[in-house]
């Protein structure tokens, strides 16, 4: 059988490698051609895709056995039943050989089965990272700025004068607001601020469907935290990790709020140098206890982005596109509402847009004014839900002051 053969089953394998039959049929080939070596990989691929298939076995076998050919000569076959050779059963078909010398004989040629990337070292579960940006990177947003700095940044920054008025370090932020507001973001600047780590915990690296799993979980986050330091711990959805307990029937939630309330306050929890900062959508449903002095004190609300904020962000996701005459400030101006993320996906309709129209004439073009305002056209503020429901928590549940700023918005923009 020449070459051209060979090579032509190759390339159908190429396409169709799990056709067992080709793959047999190739390797019968070069055991034909006296190429063992080539034989020998396609014989343990076989094996490797199907373990039991007994034609890849015998022509293993008649391949251990040093034979360039498939066909053994009358007696010789007759030889093999009379006296099977060491290592095999009696009979032609028999299934049963040294398969340790085989695998010995394929180590070099065929990667080992049932072998995976979970096989290699244990991942760390949570990634501790560096923070590269800064509350400079944050576009607009003063009085937000403004607020961190005083009640938050001013402080930590300031070891002397802390030490001179008796300033605590204990404590910590919660971040509250619509979704798509940059929560996440501005925590991620606070770290940059302070020069420290950044560690995101989410709601997916906690819960766990095992008793006690959970708790022990977030008692590792903590620690890895304190071996960090300094480090800015920031537990997003703080409202599913620390919901109220008078609202949860499920002991497994209960126990996760204690927790976070041991390791946060804890006689035992050695937290110098741990900035907690949490978010969440639904301030009302955490629970009281997390927001106790001492813990989860300050509050901080984010709410959609003030016009320099949106100008920036319309800089941020047009940055790397083809975009020419696009006016920022008027994109700024009629987004008003909007939140980053709603922002984002305006950009990102414009681009589709004007790919869509590439497509059907043919001939590449930028993005313009038309595509963003045609996509702003499309576009309703994502915030209008939440806004609804934070009315209704602040008319009608138990206000104790810490919702002021909130209960200020919601009349400016007449939802109250």
């Amino acid at each position: 059988m020449d070459d051209s053969t060979i090579e032509s089953l190759r390339r159908a394998l190429d396409t169709a490698p799990d056709d067992l039959a080709m793959r047999a049929r190739l390797a019968q080939l070069l055991l034909d051609a006296g190429r063992l070596d080539d034989a020998m990989v396609e014989l343990g691929e076989l094996l490797r895709r199907e373990p039991s298939n007994p034609e890849a076995r015998r022509l293993l076998t008649v391949a251990l056995a040093g034979s360039t050919t498939t066909e053994p000569e009358p007696d010789a076959a007759v030889d093999q039943v009379a006296a099977p050779t060491p290592g095999t059963a009696a009979g032609p078909h028999a299934d049963s050989f040294d398969w340790t010398a085989a695998e010995h004989q394929v180590n070099d040629l065929v990667e080992p089965m049932f072998v995976s990337e979970a096989s290699g070292p244990e991942e760390p579960a949570y990634d501790v990272e560096a923070s590269t940006v800064t509350l400079a990177d944050v576009g607009g947003m003063t009085n937000v700025k403004k607020r961190l700095n005083s009640a938050f940044l001013a402080p930590l920054k300031n070891p002397k004068l802390r030490e001179l008025y008796g300033k605590s370090l204990r404590g910590g932020l919660l971040l509250y607001g619509p979704p798509g507001c940059g929560k996440t973001f501005l925590a991620r600047a606070i770290a940059g601020e302070l020069g420290a780590k950044f560690l995101t915990v989410g709601l997916s690296d906690i819960l766990d469907p095992y008793i006690g799993m959970s708790e022990r979980n977030l008692h590792e986050v903590f620690q890895l935290a304190r071996r960090e330091a300094p480090v800015v711990l920031f537990l997003d959805e703080l409202d599913a990790l620390g919901a109220r307990r008078s609202m949860t029937r499920n002991s497994g939630t209960r126990g996760v709020v204690v927790q976070l309330l041991q390791e946060m306050d804890g006689i035992s929890s050695l937290n110098d140098g741990v900035f907690v900062l949490a978010a969440t959508n639904q301030p009302w449903d955490v629970d009281p206890a997390l927001r106790r002095p001492g813990r989860l004190d300050r509050t901080l609300l984010v709410l959609p982005p003030d016009e320099p904020a949106r100008e920036a962000i319309f800089r941020t996701h047009l940055r790397d596109r083809p975009v020419e005459g696009v006016r920022l400030a008027a994109l700024a101006t009629r987004s008003d509402g909007l939140t980053g993320a709603d922002i984002a996906y305006v950009c990102e309709l414009a681009s589709e847009g004007a790919l869509l129209d590439s497509v059907e004439t043919v001939v590449a073009r930028t993005i313009g004014m038309r595509d963003l305002e045609a996509a702003l056209a499309e576009v309703t503020p994502s915030s209008g839900p939440w806004l609804e429901s934070a009315r209704n928590a602040v008319e009608f549940g138990q206000d104790d002051g810490t919702f002021a700023e909130l209960r200020a918005y919601l009349k400016k923009v007449k939802r109250l």
